[in-house]
């Protein structure tokens, strides 16, 4: 199962930052903005403040067994059958949020980059980076991630530097008119995708990182930096354009783009900013992907994962072509049914497993094979 590759901390912390900012950059100002409206940048703050204890609440339970993955742990702590449900679950969901980012990307391409260019063609081009990734091992796909997150910062530091001239901070006032119980409330779509769905992570985390002092600190570090980020587009999202105009934009973050203009010189750089989401969106995706195929071969007992990457990366393909029928539909399932799912394999299947290991915990103790993978 090449359990043998390793990854360093620091790699993990990119990996992190990349999987927490994900499709964030763009969908999560306009969420935030739909429900708090000019208290978006705060509902984010709190957002974040919640999902770090969710990420505490996987570090947890991932160093109860820190050599095994999370669907070994599953199968450890529930038994074989019950576990095994709960693991093609967990690998199910995996492989649907794998076609779903496959589809966003398609989407956006095709309305903002490339509107001639059939969506199925996009969808294609982006499985076969995904399939070549993950085929070519975790190794590879932290080295190339510790390389385009200096691009991504630049281009990040690029668009904050210039559109803070456009901000307008009555945008944002008054501040806490939506009220605490609100602001919270729609915390929630922030923390699922931001946080809840890092459990995804756990299928490396810490099995596949060598330095086991500094890893819980990778994980932490990294949502903290990945959520400053979205509470900073956020804020400008919110400031610039205002609460109205981000909740009805699609992709506010893009919209901002847009505004830049310095001297009548520098303006219409949105297609280098859209960059910023590719990037961050192709690494969550790949992670997703990497969970489904390493959990789908461990759970079919393969020595090797990588004869299933073509043929499951052909079906995400199809997957993501019929997933969403339209964008409103999409934001819809979303927004429920896509919720729920997060909500049910990343928060209540968690919890679950902590109360049986709580009270399985002394028999796990005695096997010998806890720890091992």
């Amino acid at each position: 199962m090449m359990q043998n590759v390793k990854i360093n901390s620091y790699q993990f912390l990119i990996l992190v930052i990349f999987f927490t900012i994900g499709t964030s950059t763009l969908t999560v100002p306009s969420v935030l903005a739909t429900d708090a409206k000019q208290d978006a940048w705060i509902s984010a703050i709190i957002g974040m403040g919640i999902g770090l204890l969710v990420i505490w609440l996987f570090i947890t339970i991932a160093l109860w067994f820190p050599h095994l993955t999370f669907t070994q742990i599953i199968e450890k702590v529930f038994g074989k059958w019950v576990g095994k449900i709960f693991s093609v679950l967990f690998v199910l969901t995996s492989f649907l949020f794998t076609s779903e980012l496959i589809y966003y990307c398609g989407l956006f391409l095709n309305i903002h980059t490339l509107p001639n260019t059939p969506m199925v063609i996009l969808n294609l081009l982006m499985a076969a980076i995904l399939v070549m990734g993950v085929r070519l091992g975790l190794e590879t796909i932290a080295r190339s991630a510790e390389i385009l997150i200096i691009v991504f910062f630049v281009l990040f530091l690029i668009l904050v530097v210039f559109i803070s001239p456009d901000i307008k901070f009555e945008n944002i006032q008054p501040v806490f008119e939506m009220g605490t119980k609100k602001i919270i409330q729609s915390s929630v779509f922030y923390v699922v995708v931001s946080s809840i769905d890092a459990i995804f992570l756990l299928m490396i985390f810490p099995s596949f990182i060598n330095k086991m002092k500094q890893v819980k600190k990778s994980f932490l570090i990294g949502n903290l930096i990945g959520g400053i980020i979205i509470i900073i587009l956020t804020f400008l999202s919110v400031s610039v354009l205002g609460a109205a105009d981000t909740s009805r934009q699609m992709y506010p973050s893009y919209e901002l783009a847009k505004r830049i203009n310095i001297g009548n010189f520098v303006q219409r750089i949105e297609a280098l900013m859209s960059t910023l989401w590719i990037i961050s969106l192709y690494f969550k995706t790949i992670l997703y992907f990497y969970a489904s195929v390493f959990g789908m071969a461990q759970i079919l007992n393969l020595k090797d994962y990588r004869p299933i990457t073509l043929p499951l990366g052909m079906i995400a393909v199809a997957l993501s072509l019929v997933i969403y029928p339209n964008v409103i539909y999409q934001q819809k399932f979303d927004s429920t049914t896509g919720n729920s799912l997060s909500l049910s394999i990343g928060l209540f299947l968690p919890l679950l497993l902590v109360v049986v290991y709580a009270l399985r915990k002394k028999q796990l103790k005695k096997d010998p094979e806890s720890s091992k993978v």
